[in-house]
């Protein structure tokens, strides 16, 4: 499984967001410059998370991002499901009623692991989780 640049990035903001959790709010060139993403893209994925509802922008003098919520609430299967929806490799894992044979097709049964297993460390992944294992790494570098 590839995840698109948009998801990578957008984790990668995130983490940001969450590192300064504490703070009232980080400007999207903040975010890009420590991130190495151009602000320009930043702004686009921050847009996105916006819509999605987990972050909110704050206007003004000093103005910028924060999360919508405290990053020990926001998993990672948020994150990408804000950029791209379902993991289900196939639609009648969602949606049985797409496919005909979907109550008696092995191959759905499968489809359907491969759903659940991709979810699993997503699911108990915190942007909380990410930003302490990026603070350790930044201190053994």
């Amino acid at each position: 499984m590839r995840l698109p640049t948009k998801v990578r990035y957008g984790v990668r903001a995130l983490v940001e967001l969450a590192l300064h959790a504490g703070d009232p709010s980080v400007s999207s060139q903040e975010v890009g410059a420590r991130q190495g993403i151009s602000p320009k893209y930043v702004g686009q994925l921050l847009a996105q998370l916006r819509a999605s509802g987990l972050v909110r922008s704050i206007r003004g003098q000093g103005g910028g991002f924060q999360l919508a919520r405290p990053p020990e609430k926001v998993t990672l299967l948020d994150v990408v499901q804000a950029f791209e929806g379902s993991l289900a490799p196939v639609p009648c894992v969602d949606d049985p009623a797409v496919c005909p044979r979907s109550a008696h097709c092995a191959t759905r049964d499968l489809w359907c692991e491969l759903k659940q297993a991709a979810e699993k460390p997503l699911r108990r992944t915190t942007l909380a989780d990410l930003a302490r294992r990026q603070r350790r790494k930044t201190a053994q570098a």
